[in-house]
């Protein structure tokens, strides 16, 4: 009977066995689910009593925060607004030995949920404009509890944070940014803040998130201060940013149009001082030119209340051009003032001979060369000599009249027998008779009256007469006449015209311009060279405080 009872009991044990390892299955699964339970306890346990309303170590010691931060992406960087802003992994590391545990787990990977059960630090950034928790797609937190109470808290944050510049030397400008946080309720003497692995590796910017299009971020440093305040000292953390400016751009923009136009307005130099609207126009447009560029250079800057650097730049080339434009209204008015004296310039003419009325003994020089046979030709010839007197006594009165010749008679010459127009000359007196004579008698042969080529009243009233001894006269003294002609004008001394106030002169180019094509280059490319090695070699803010 006892054999049978020890049969059943070996038996009911071995099927009990089965049915656990059926419920439970695989060993590892079994260990899980203890494990889950213990944590499940352990957790329980811990929370039960638990006040997050307290820091920990209260009243005993104080509460160290260990921080360092990952930078996932930096930028953008604005100049206008003075900010940047920054994406990075915010972590906090402290001690709560309120939530010490033993497990056979060392760390426990604990839901973002159990942040708002347990105490957290006040920690807040002090330059920060404006911050951002992502919570997509669900809240980016993390949490880790160690063994010994020790907490990991870590945040994806993006934060905008103000960045002081000073802007003297932009775009040759180089800035550090600061980012300053620590805790807002606890002074030293409760919380105080540490970084995690040392001020030289705690804060760490990846390669490919610091990239930007008007920067190089060159570098960062973290350091710690102390602020004191009416509630106590605190302390503050710091990182700095440093961040060198691209140049390229603002050459681009602005500093090669510049360049360009002073160089334009340097062409009008090379210009004749009579091209006027040319001038004009290459001076007004570089100068309207030049006011488009300042005013689109300072839109992409705060409105600060000093110069930068491109400002100066700017200044001196709009200088450059303006005086560009006033060169050329003083060549313009000198120009003018020596026209106008060359004007005011009396006229400078040479001493003009008294001229003799002709007189009767060089008509009787003409009888003698011809022999007059019947009396005849010294009656025409005492006729012809009354009517030039008669005609220079009419001229005389009419030049009185009129003022020409300054009471000096001017002897009108006839054209002779080639057509030609008459015109006034003064001639030596024995000239003079002879081209009287001349002239005269060849009048009548040739049926013109002398006295119509100067007088227009001196023969009114005698052609008939005339027309009657022409064809005798022609017979008689027309070639000897001709020749004395031709004698007299050989004698006639060549008048030389009188020296009037000209502009042949005054035109091609000013010695101002002369003096401008030489010393305008010189002092923009001194001017250069002095800029460009001043501000490229001169100590930056991160040279000093590297």
């Amino acid at each position: 009977m006892s054999r049978l009872w020890i049969y059943i009991l070996l038996v009911s044990i071995t099927f009990n066995l089965s049915l656990s390892q059926d419920v439970s299955g695989t060993p590892k699964e079994a260990e899980l689910n203890d494990n889950i339970t213990i944590f499940t306890r352990i957790l329980d346990g811990l929370l039960d009593g638990y006040d997050n309303r307290l820091r920990p170590g209260l009243g005993e010691k104080v509460t160290e925060i260990k921080t360092n931060i990952f930078v996932t992406s930096f930028g953008p960087v604005s100049d206008t607004e003075m900010e940047y802003t920054i994406d990075v992994f915010f972590r906090q590391s402290w001690k709560d030995e309120r939530l010490c545990f033993k497990g056979p787990m060392e760390m426990l990977p604990l839901n973002n949920l159990l942040a708002s059960n347990i105490w957290t630090p006040d920690t807040f950034f002090l330059n920060g404009k404006k911050s951002i928790a992502h919570n997509m797609t669900t809240p980016n937190k993390l949490l880790r509890l160690k063994d010994d109470g020790t907490l990991l808290y870590t945040m994806r944050l993006t934060i905008s944070a103000e960045c002081p510049m000073q802007l003297e030397d932009f775009p040759m400008d180089a800035h550090a940014c600061p980012l300053k946080f620590g805790s807002y309720a606890y002074p030293v003497s409760e919380v105080v803040y540490t970084w995690t692995q040392g001020a030289a590796k705690s804060v760490v910017v990846a390669e490919e998130g610091s990239r930007l299009n008007q920067y190089h971020l060159i570098g960062q440093t973290a350091g710690t201060e102390d602020i004191y305040t009416s509630r106590g000292q605190y302390t503050v953390m710091m990182a700095h940013f440093y961040l060198k400016r691209k140049i390229g751009y603002f050459v681009i923009q602005t500093y090669m149009p510049c360049f360009m136009t002073v160089i334009l307005s340097q062409v009008s130099f090379w210009l004749n001082r009579e091209s006027v609207p040319a001038r004009t126009v290459f001076g007004v447009t570089t100068v309207l030119t030049m006011t488009t560029l300042s005013i689109s250079a300072r839109n992409s800057l705060p409105k600060v209340a000093y110069a930068t650097a491109m400002d100066w730049f700017i200044a001196v080339c709009y200088a450059f051009v303006f005086s560009a434009l006033i060169e050329f209204a003083a060549v313009n008015y000198f120009t003018n003032a020596q026209i106008e004296r060359a004007r005011k310039k009396p006229s400078k003419c040479p001493p003009v001979p008294q001229t003799t009325p002709v007189k009767l003994k060089d008509a009787e020089e003409v009888l003698q060369q011809a022999p007059d046979t019947n009396g005849s030709l010294r009656k025409r010839l005492n006729y012809i000599s009354h009517l030039e007197q008669s005609g220079q006594q009419r001229a005389q009165s009419t030049t009185n009249i009129s003022g020409l010749g300054r009471g000096r008679p001017l002897r009108p010459t006839a054209a002779g027998a080639n057509g030609s127009s008459s015109t006034l000359s003064r001639s030596s007196p024995k000239s003079e008779s002879l081209l009287s004579v001349a002239s005269s008698s060849t009048q009548l042969v040739k049926g013109t009256p002398q006295a119509a080529a100067s007088t227009p009243d001196v023969m009114v009233g005698t052609p008939c007469k005339q027309d009657v001894s022409a064809s005798s006269l022609q017979h008689l003294l027309g070639p000897k006449l001709e020749r004395l002609q031709m004698m007299g004008n050989k004698l006639e001394p060549k008048q030389t015209p009188c020296s009037q106030p000209t502009t042949a002169g005054m035109g091609g180019t000013s010695k101002i311009d002369k003096y401008a094509r030489i010393l305008f280059p010189v002092s923009f490319g001194a001017f250069n060279m002095v800029y460009w090695v001043v501000y490229l070699s001169k100590d930056t803010m991160v040279a000093n405080d590297g």
